[in-house]
């Protein structure tokens, strides 16, 4: 669906975008994580056929972006952060002109279907001007769905809207997987990556990692097991440390915490060589690393800007 090889994008002396290889396959949800000013927007623009990269390739949809980009942008839908509708036009006449624009002939049952699903049908006859920001956010992701694209770009689809709207995109995102779309999803919201995602990019200029969310956060930390016990040895942790599959361990009080790759084949070895052991096993517990923590650590940073 995507594919790119040394994708590169300079604007005079400042390089934006990097020596960028990816692939994006077809009816997944893949997330792009980065800060502000990582260079994401450009991706996404380049993809889209709006810019040209400075060298490189790639190829969205079969087409290339250099000499295709009018049919990528008739065959795949964008929201871009800026809403960009029109204010004094309504909700439903602003997606008549776009699906014009794209050439959809009866655009009215494509329209009320979008409306509804996002909660809107009801204030499709009023201005956008009068809407919150949530609502025109929403109204712009029915805008880029109006021709039945078979991959979506969007860039924080969840920005501005509250608790409840959030959930409703998100739904409908998982929607669009269901029908077998694909969905390039620029976001901030680490947890919004964590649930909408199968793969995730971790991108600061370069790509700095590429994998699902899970495999992310246990290449990264690692699983810890939490072993408690009655009381602590010294001489009980070097013999699990000596373990060939135990990349770290360390106590907290009476547990102890052992760092795994693979719980699910090793925690029961490493629990008969802790009873073995003579340790006191009262209760096996188990932490995984947050996607949060895999990010902050690959980027560096210390907070998502």
């Amino acid at each position: 669906m995507i594919e790119t090889q040394g994708l590169s994008r300079r604007f005079g002396a400042f390089v934006a975008v990097e020596d960028v290889t990816l692939s994006v396959r077809a009816g997944e949800v893949f997330g792009f994580l980065g800060p502000n000013g990582a260079g994401k927007t450009t991706v996404m623009r380049i993809l889209c056929g709006l810019i040209a990269p400075s060298s490189g390739s790639a190829r969205v949809v079969g087409c290339d972006v250099r000499k295709d980009g009018a049919t990528i942008r008739r065959r795949v839908g964008l929201l871009t952060e800026s809403p960009g509708l029109y204010r004094k036009l309504s909700a439903e006449d602003n997606l008549r002109y776009f699906a014009k624009l794209y050439g959809v002939p009866d655009p009215a049952p494509a329209i009320r279907q979008h409306l509804t699903a996002l909660g809107l049908y009801e204030r499709r006859h009023d201005p956008v001007g009068s809407f919150s920001k949530g609502m025109t956010q929403k109204v712009a992701i029915a805008r880029a769905l109006l021709h039945d694209p078979e991959l979506v770009f969007l860039d924080e689809p969840s920005s501005g809207l509250d608790p409840e709207a959030v959930r409703l995109v998100h739904d409908f995102i998982l929607a669009l997987k269901e029908r077998g779309k694909t969905v390039f999803l620029c976001t901030h919201h680490l947890d919004e990556a964590e649930r909408l995602c199968d793969r995730v990019a971790v991108f600061k200029r370069k790509l700095i990692a590429v994998d699902t969310p899970e495999r992310l956060r246990e290449n990264r930390f690692g699983v810890k097991t939490h072993i408690v016990l009655a009381e602590r040895s010294d001489s009980l942790q070097h013999e699990v440390a000596r373990l060939p599959f135990v990349r770290g361990v360390q106590w907290r009080d009476t547990t102890l915490v052992v760092t795994l790759t693979d719980p699910e084949s090793q925690n029961p070895e490493l629990v008969r060589k802790v009873v073995g052991l003579g340790g006191a096993v009262r209760r096996v517990t188990e932490e995984r690393a947050s996607l949060e923590q895999a990010y902050l650590s690959l980027t560096g940073s210390l907070r998502l800007e």
